[in-house]
C-alpha cells in the first residue's frame, strides 16, 4: 500500500509516564521515558507542564513495539509530515520518530524515538562514536519506570537549544555525578565543541 501523507497534525493528549508503563508492561524490549520526563523522574519531581510524551526503544526493535501496537494508528514524523505507517510496514532508515494514537481520529498519546544500537551499546545517531552501554543508558526510577539517562537526554537538547531546555540543564547539570558529567562532557566536546554547556560542565 502507498503511503499515505497527512499534514492535519491535530491535538496531543498530556500523558504521564506511569500509563506509558501500562500500554507497553508487556514488552520484552527495552523501552524509557525520554524528553522532558525523563528528567522529572531522575530529579524526582515534575518541573513544568508536559503537553505530550516520549518514549525512547531500539529502532531494531521497532518491529515487536509496532506488533504489540496493532491496533493503534502509527505514523513517522520526518521534515514536518506525518506518514501513517501501516501494518506490516517498518519506519524509514532516516525516520527517527512515530507519533501515535489509539485511533485515527484520537488525539496524539505518545512520540516513539528511535534509538540506534551495536549489540549491547546504544549510539548516538548524529555521531555513533559517541555511546554507551545500554544499561548505562537506561534508569529507573522509584516506582520502576525506565527511563533515559539525564546525560543522554541533555546530550540531545544540546542541538537547538530552547528556552525550556537551557532550564533543564541549569536543573538537572549540578545534580549529575561525577561519571556522568564526564560522559556528557566528553560526548558534547566531540558533536558540539563550542557548545556554552561545556564551559559549565569543567566548573562543576
Amino acid at each position: 500500500m502507498a503511503a499515505e501523507a497527512t499534514s492535519t497534525v491535530g491535538a496531543w493528549q498530556a500523558t504521564q509516564p506511569d500509563a506509558a508503563a501500562v500500554w507497553l508492561s508487556g514488552l520484552t524490549v527495552p523501552w524509557w521515558i525520554a524528553g522532558g520526563w525523563a528528567l522529572d523522574l531522575f530529579a524526582g519531581s515534575q518541573c513544568r507542564p508536559h503537553q505530550d510524551l516520549d518514549v525512547g526503544i531500539l529502532r531494531r526493535d521497532a518491529p515487536t513495539l509496532l506488533a504489540a501496537f496493532a491496533s493503534w494508528a502509527v505514523f513517522e514524523a520526518k521534515d514536518g509530515t506525518l506518514t501513517r505507517l501501516h501494518a506490516g510496514r517498518q519506519p524509514r532508515a532516516e525516520v527517527h520518530s512515530l507519533w501515535c494514537r489509539r485511533a485515527a481520529d484520537g488525539p496524539w498519546i505518545l512520540e516513539l524515538m528511535l534509538d540506534e544500537a551495536r549489540r549491547e551499546r546504544w549510539l548516538y545517531r548524529r555521531d555513533p562514536a559517541i555511546q554507551a552501554p545500554l544499561t548505562q543508558v537506561i534508569r529507573h526510577a522509584v516506582n520502576g519506570v525506565p527511563y533515559l539517562a539525564p546525560e543522554v537526554q541533555l546530550l540531545y537538547k544540546a542541538r537547538a537549544v530552547r528556552a525550556r531546555d537551557q532550564a533543564d540543564f541549569d536543573r538537572i547539570a549540578p545534580r549529575l555525578d561525577a561519571a556522568a558529567r564526564t560522559w556528557l562532557h566528553s560526548a558534547l566536546a566531540q558533536a558540539e565543541p563550542k557548545h556554552p554547556w561545556l564551559t559549565v560542565l569543567r566548573a562543576t
